[in-house]
């Protein structure tokens, strides 16, 4: 199955863990993947995701066409050093304006190939968010 998103990892106990980025075309998926990865993150994919499945993991790559690659509003297309896939533990909806982020969003979780993975909301364009991206990686699963 292919995605229209974008895929990043963060290096976690060893592991790279992935992060989903889904929302419509222009919603900054691709310019939160640029600033998370100056963040830490490594890039996986942009702009497209083809996602399956192992067992009851869910795992992404970039399409080859699109391997290494990046795009950026008002550059074009540019090289990247990307991972070659990675396991997809959080999906983050790239929404319109700061107004459409509850403050204490509920336990949303998104469905992909019969696998759930944990859905949060997120203003991409906010400062703050490659910081709240890797704060959530961190505490994925811990529930107060």
């Amino acid at each position: 199955m292919i995605l229209h998103g974008g895929l990043a990892a963060l290096r976690l106990d060893g592991e790279w863990r992935g992060l989903l980025l889904v929302g419509p075309s222009g919603s900054g998926k691709s310019d939160l993947l640029l600033r998370a990865s100056e963040a830490g993150f490594r890039p996986v994919a942009d702009d497209r995701v083809v996602i399956w499945t192992v067992g009851d993991r869910l795992y992404g790559r970039a399409p080859d066409t699109l391997r290494d690659l990046m795009e950026s509003r008002g550059l074009g297309v540019l090289p990247a050093a990307t991972l070659p896939f990675s396991e997809i533990v959080l999906a983050v909806r790239c929404e319109a304006s700061p107004e459409a982020v509850e403050r204490f969003p509920q336990g949303e979780t998104l469905s992909l190939l019969d696998r759930s993975v944990p859905l949060r909301p997120l203003w991409p364009f906010d400062p703050s968010a490659p910081a709240k991206l890797r704060r959530a990686m961190q505490h994925l699963g811990y529930d107060h």
